[in-house]
């Protein structure tokens, strides 16, 4: 099943300002940088000694998770590892606490930092910070790390991370994925990185960890984008991670772990040109467009709810809305909004061309808002109206579907 891009929404800045009994934050913000500067380039050299001069020598339990975190990603390829401080506040002399930005880049992979936020607790020891916790942001998501030691395993197209599965797994992962990294430069025709790195987690549970979100949102689901959108302008640099629940994934078909990756390697591909503008039926239906474009599935099989709708009487006559595709509504809706979706895109391409197909999706992503956005590359790209294009839509479904 497909799934709809996580944005991830960043902290305020430095706050000014102190109590009289509160250490100086500017003072301090900078004190504490410069200790996590020297934890950041302690990561990329994996001196674990250095790392661990940070944090203060009675947290054992601390020094303990640290050294194992820093162990666990022994073998991620790290091209950078910063932090930046963005706000203080005093608990009292000698204590603070910290709200940070970490952002790092997997070597080959990432085009621009992919940015987390942490919460840091600190103590000072005569003119010397030391770290007494480090957790997740409130709303912010765990890191593959801190969930265990990071298996590696490198394709043409993607790198693999995987935490407590097998190399057969992860390899097979990896197949699939190098396989729809092709698939979709096929469909998409634009230049993008042609590239994905994909996080596999022991579990669902570890997966909705991933995503701050609970796990019973994504346990019918095989994977899942990560990444914020793009907009106007030149494309933005990203650093998108496919994220697979290892238990839908391994009771999915060859066939539905091809169409899975492939749909969300989509949404890698067309990140940049995704905006708020994009409605999801646009989104998601392109991203199935793509993954079943090359596959020799009747419509009845990739449709199969919208079709028994269609043989009912019971078609859906507008497209689908962005609330249709709410992973906690009813499934059999669920289904019939991507499957909605898909047929859109695949009309427009059978009627106007693939190229149009994109240069349609391009056009709605770069309008400033939603409003408007659909209805104006209707009559720019595709020369048409909203009202033909949804009765064109319509028409398309029950010709696609109307079979017995």
């Amino acid at each position: 099943m497909a799934l709809a891009a996580l944005l991830v929404v960043l902290g305020a800045g430095l706050v000014s300002g102190c109590g009289a009994d509160e250490p100086a934050r500017s003072t301090t913000a900078g004190d504490i940088g410069a200790v996590l500067d020297r934890r950041a380039a302690a990561v990329l050299h994996h001196d674990t000694e250095a790392y661990l001069a940070g944090t203060a020598p009675g947290a054992r339990a601390l020094r303990e998770a640290q050294r194992t975190e820093l162990a666990n990603l022994a073998d991620v390829p790290l091209s950078s590892w910063t932090y930046e401080v963005r706000e203080v506040t005093g608990k009292g002399a000698g204590r603070a606490t910290a709200e940070v930005e970490l952002r790092y880049r997997i070597k080959g992979f990432d085009t621009a930092p992919l940015t987390t936020r942490r919460t840091m607790e600190l103590t000072r020891d005569g003119s010397r910070w030391y770290l007494t916790a480090d957790r997740p942001a409130k709303g912010a998501a765990e890191q593959l790390w801190q969930q265990g030691e990071v298996a590696v395993v490198r394709g043409s197209h993607a790198l693999v991370l995987g935490v407590g599965r097998t190399g057969a797994e992860l390899r097979a992962i990896r197949d699939d994925a190098d396989r729809a990294v092709p698939a979709v430069s096929a469909a998409w025709q634009r230049t993008w990185a042609g590239r994905i790195v994909v996080l596999v987690p022991r579990s669902v549970e570890d997966m909705g960890a991933l995503l701050a979100s609970s796990a019973d949102s994504y346990r019918g689901i095989a994977a899942v984008t990560t990444g914020g959108v793009g907009g106007t302008g030149e494309p933005p640099a990203l650093a998108d991670r496919v994220i697979v629940n290892p238990e839908a994934y391994a009771g999915l078909t060859p066939f539905g772990r091809r169409v899975v990756l492939t749909h969300e390697t989509t949404h890698v591909a067309t990140r940049p040109r995704t905006s708020a503008a994009t409605p999801l039926w646009l989104s998601e239906g392109f991203a199935d467009w793509a993954a079943y474009r090359a596959e020799d599935r009747d419509a009845e099989v990739i449709a199969p709810e919208l079709a028994e709708a269609v043989r009912a009487r019971e078609a859906p006559a507008a497209l689908p809305a962005d609330a249709d595709f709410a992973f906690d509504g009813e499934a059999d809706a669920l289904a019939q909004a991507y499957e909605g979706g898909w047929l859109a895109c695949a009309m427009i391409a059978d009627r106007w061309g693939e190229e149009k197909l994109t240069a349609f999706y391009r056009a709605v992503g770069a309008h400033h808002g939603r409003d408007g956005a659909v209805e104006q590359a209707l009559s720019e790209v595709l020369s048409t109206t909203e009202a033909d294009f949804t009765a064109d839509w319509r028409d398309y479904v029950r010709d696609r579907l109307g079979r017995a």
